[in-house]
């Protein structure tokens, strides 16, 4: 059946109906529930090394607040904005992705393991230059920054699989449905 959905997805175009909204409303709901689902593991993890379970949370919002310092904005940093841009970074992210991977053809996701290995690679190199901002703006000692890019780029492997897997399977779902 998959190889049938897949030749009747290409005889009619690569699948020319699915439309920006519907894949940007795909890549919002998978960047949400990556979002929630990279949380999950990250503040289980933390929990149970007995480190504090937000400090994700506040260094992001550390961050953001020395960021808009630069730009002489005063503003309180820690968990809540850190939470806050977190959240927001994972919806427009997954967003981006989704109207991209709806509307390139060279990009779209044919199967589920294309479409996690491009959000994989997509959230790995897209997050480097955020990632970046905080070993320089909270000066960050050389081990520090190890652990936040490795903690981060392993968080973000889960972010990138669920985003590829929700995508990939709501860009596939309406065409099987109409089919059958």
């Amino acid at each position: 059946m998959r190889e049938e959905l897949q030749h009747d997805l290409r005889a009619e175009g690569q699948m020319s109906y699915v439309t920006l909204a519907r894949g940007l409303v795909l890549g919002v709901v998978g960047g949400l529930v990556g979002t929630i689902v990279m949380d999950l593991v990250l503040i289980g993890t933390l929990s149970a090394a007995g480190l504090p379970a937000v400090i994700s949370f506040s260094t992001i919002g550390d961050t953001a607040a020395g960021f808009f310092a630069l730009m002489g904005i005063d503003m309180a940093g820690g968990f809540p904005l850190g939470a806050a841009i977190h959240y927001l970074l994972g919806l427009v992210l997954g967003g981006a992705f989704g109207a991209a991977v709806s509307r390139v053809d060279a990009l779209r996701p044919d199967t589920i393991k294309k479409g996690v290995v491009l959000a994989v690679v997509y959230i790995e190199v897209l997050s480097q230059p955020i990632l970046a901002t905080s070993p320089i703006l909270l000066k960050m000692t050389a081990s520090e920054t190890l652990q936040w890019f490795g903690v981060s780029a392993a968080m973000h492997l889960i972010w990138g699989v669920v985003l590829g897997i929700i995508v990939s399977y709501g860009l596939h779902s309406a065409p099987a449905a109409r089919q059958g």
